[in-house]
Protein backbone atom coordinates (compact mmCIF):
# COMPACT_ATOMS: atom_id res chain seq x y z
CA UNK A 1 0.00 0.00 0.00
CA UNK A 2 1.55 3.80 -0.75
CA UNK A 3 0.18 6.71 -0.18
CA UNK A 4 -0.80 9.14 -2.57
CA UNK A 5 -1.37 11.94 -0.02
CA UNK A 6 -0.58 12.28 3.73
CA UNK A 7 -1.07 9.07 5.74
CA UNK A 8 -4.53 9.22 7.36
CA UNK A 9 -4.10 8.71 11.35
CA UNK A 10 -6.34 6.17 12.50
CA UNK A 11 -6.78 5.95 16.43
CA UNK A 12 -7.44 2.00 16.73
CA UNK A 13 -9.87 1.57 19.85
CA UNK A 14 -8.57 -0.55 22.60
CA UNK A 15 -11.38 -3.04 22.25
CA UNK A 16 -10.35 -3.81 18.57
CA UNK A 17 -6.77 -3.43 19.34
CA UNK A 18 -7.18 -6.10 22.08
CA UNK A 19 -8.96 -8.49 19.22
CA UNK A 20 -6.05 -7.55 16.46
CA UNK A 21 -3.12 -8.28 18.74
CA UNK A 22 -4.92 -11.98 19.70
CA UNK A 23 -5.07 -12.68 16.35
CA UNK A 24 -1.70 -11.66 15.30
CA UNK A 25 -2.18 -8.78 12.92
CA UNK A 26 -0.43 -5.81 13.27
CA UNK A 27 -1.52 -2.31 12.81
CA UNK A 28 -0.14 -1.55 9.67
CA UNK A 29 -0.61 1.55 7.49
CA UNK A 30 -3.29 -0.87 5.81
CA UNK A 31 -4.98 -2.36 8.57
CA UNK A 32 -5.18 1.41 10.06
CA UNK A 33 -6.97 2.79 7.04
CA UNK A 34 -9.54 -0.67 6.57
CA UNK A 35 -10.34 0.23 10.10
CA UNK A 36 -11.26 3.76 9.35
CA UNK A 37 -13.53 3.08 6.41
CA UNK A 38 -15.80 1.04 9.30
CA UNK A 39 -15.17 2.91 11.87
CA UNK A 40 -16.34 6.56 10.29
CA UNK A 41 -19.85 4.37 9.33
CA UNK A 42 -20.45 1.96 12.25
CA UNK A 43 -23.56 0.85 10.81
CA UNK A 44 -22.63 0.82 6.99
CA UNK A 45 -21.83 -2.46 5.43
CA UNK A 46 -19.35 -2.46 2.40
CA UNK A 47 -18.37 -4.55 -0.18
CA UNK A 48 -14.99 -5.41 -1.35
CA UNK A 49 -15.31 -3.08 -4.07
CA UNK A 50 -16.64 0.03 -2.27
CA UNK A 51 -13.98 -0.67 0.64
CA UNK A 52 -11.28 -0.56 -2.52
CA UNK A 53 -12.40 2.75 -4.36
CA UNK A 54 -13.19 4.65 -0.94
CA UNK A 55 -9.31 4.32 0.30
CA UNK A 56 -8.66 4.93 -3.42
CA UNK A 57 -10.53 8.10 -2.96
CA UNK A 58 -8.76 8.85 0.17
CA UNK A 59 -5.40 8.41 -1.68
CA UNK A 60 -4.29 5.16 -0.63
CA UNK A 61 -3.28 2.89 -2.75
CA UNK A 62 -3.69 -0.89 -1.85
CA UNK A 63 -3.40 -4.09 -3.89
CA UNK A 64 -7.18 -5.76 -4.56
CA UNK A 65 -6.10 -9.13 -3.16
CA UNK A 66 -4.30 -7.09 -0.09
CA UNK A 67 -7.71 -6.00 0.77
CA UNK A 68 -9.68 -9.14 0.28
CA UNK A 69 -6.88 -10.77 2.51
CA UNK A 70 -6.81 -8.01 5.24
CA UNK A 71 -11.12 -8.43 4.61
CA UNK A 72 -11.01 -12.13 5.74
CA UNK A 73 -8.46 -11.46 8.37
CA UNK A 74 -10.15 -8.64 10.37
CA UNK A 75 -13.53 -10.85 10.09
CA UNK A 76 -11.91 -13.91 11.45
CA UNK A 77 -10.24 -12.11 14.40
CA UNK A 78 -14.13 -10.77 14.96
CA UNK A 79 -13.01 -7.06 13.92
CA UNK A 80 -15.16 -7.07 11.09
CA UNK A 81 -18.33 -9.34 10.26
CA UNK A 82 -19.28 -10.52 7.03
CA UNK A 83 -22.48 -11.22 5.55
CA UNK A 84 -23.49 -12.41 2.19
CA UNK A 85 -25.34 -9.81 0.21
CA UNK A 86 -27.27 -12.63 -2.17
CA UNK A 87 -28.94 -10.02 -4.77
CA UNK A 88 -25.35 -8.85 -5.60
CA UNK A 89 -23.84 -12.15 -4.81
CA UNK A 90 -21.05 -10.83 -2.53
CA UNK A 91 -20.14 -10.37 0.93
CA UNK A 92 -20.24 -7.13 2.55
CA UNK A 93 -18.32 -6.13 5.73
CA UNK A 94 -19.04 -4.11 8.76
CA UNK A 95 -17.75 -4.04 12.09
CA UNK A 96 -18.47 -6.60 14.97
CA UNK A 97 -20.54 -6.10 17.68
CA UNK A 98 -18.05 -4.73 20.29
CA UNK A 99 -19.07 -7.32 22.93
CA UNK A 100 -21.17 -10.49 21.70
CA UNK A 101 -21.92 -12.77 24.36
CA UNK A 102 -20.57 -16.21 22.75
CA UNK A 103 -23.40 -18.06 24.26
CA UNK A 104 -25.90 -15.92 22.11
CA UNK A 105 -24.08 -16.01 19.37
CA UNK A 106 -24.13 -12.61 17.43
CA UNK A 107 -26.92 -9.92 18.54
CA UNK A 108 -29.95 -10.05 15.47
CA UNK A 109 -29.63 -7.69 13.05
CA UNK A 110 -32.05 -5.47 10.29
CA UNK A 111 -30.35 -4.72 7.41
CA UNK A 112 -31.68 -2.17 4.45
CA UNK A 113 -31.67 -4.05 1.16
CA UNK A 114 -31.68 -0.28 -0.42
CA UNK A 115 -28.58 1.48 1.80
CA UNK A 116 -27.21 -1.98 3.91
CA UNK A 117 -26.91 -0.18 7.10
CA UNK A 118 -27.62 -2.45 10.04
CA UNK A 119 -29.08 -1.63 12.95
CA UNK A 120 -29.14 -4.01 16.48
CA UNK A 121 -32.81 -5.33 17.38
CA UNK A 122 -31.32 -5.73 20.92
CA UNK A 123 -34.77 -6.08 22.27
CA UNK A 124 -35.47 -8.80 19.71
CA UNK A 125 -32.87 -11.44 21.29
CA UNK A 126 -34.80 -13.67 23.04
CA UNK A 127 -37.09 -14.55 20.16
CA UNK A 128 -33.42 -14.87 18.40
CA UNK A 129 -32.28 -17.55 20.93
CA UNK A 130 -35.22 -19.43 20.50
CA UNK A 131 -34.66 -19.14 16.52
CA UNK A 132 -31.50 -20.60 17.19
CA UNK A 133 -32.49 -22.97 19.71
CA UNK A 134 -35.26 -24.54 17.09
CA UNK A 135 -33.03 -24.79 14.20
CA UNK A 136 -30.52 -26.84 16.70
CA UNK A 137 -32.97 -29.34 17.27
CA UNK A 138 -33.75 -29.76 13.65
CA UNK A 139 -30.01 -30.55 13.59
CA UNK A 140 -28.79 -26.99 12.29
CA UNK A 141 -26.00 -24.32 13.44
CA UNK A 142 -27.79 -21.17 13.18
CA UNK A 143 -25.26 -18.51 14.10
CA UNK A 144 -27.16 -15.08 13.54
CA UNK A 145 -30.76 -13.85 12.95
CA UNK A 146 -31.19 -10.81 10.17
CA UNK A 147 -33.85 -9.17 8.92
CA UNK A 148 -33.99 -7.86 5.59
CA UNK A 149 -36.37 -5.07 4.05
CA UNK A 150 -35.95 -1.24 3.68
CA UNK A 151 -35.36 1.45 6.74
CA UNK A 152 -37.52 4.08 6.96
CA UNK A 153 -34.73 6.78 5.79
CA UNK A 154 -35.16 4.69 2.21
CA UNK A 155 -38.50 4.58 2.51
CA UNK A 156 -39.16 7.85 2.67
CA UNK A 157 -39.54 10.06 -0.64
CA UNK A 158 -36.90 12.43 -2.12
CA UNK A 159 -37.13 15.68 -0.96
Amino acid sequence: MSPRQTKEPVAVPPHIQTRLEAAGLRRTLATRAVLGLFLAQPHGGLTHAQALNALTARGLDINRVTLYRLLDRLAACGVLQRQTDDQARTWRFSLAPLDPNPEEGTPPRFECDACHRQFPMADVSELARDLLRSLARQGHRGEQVAVHGTCADCLEPAA
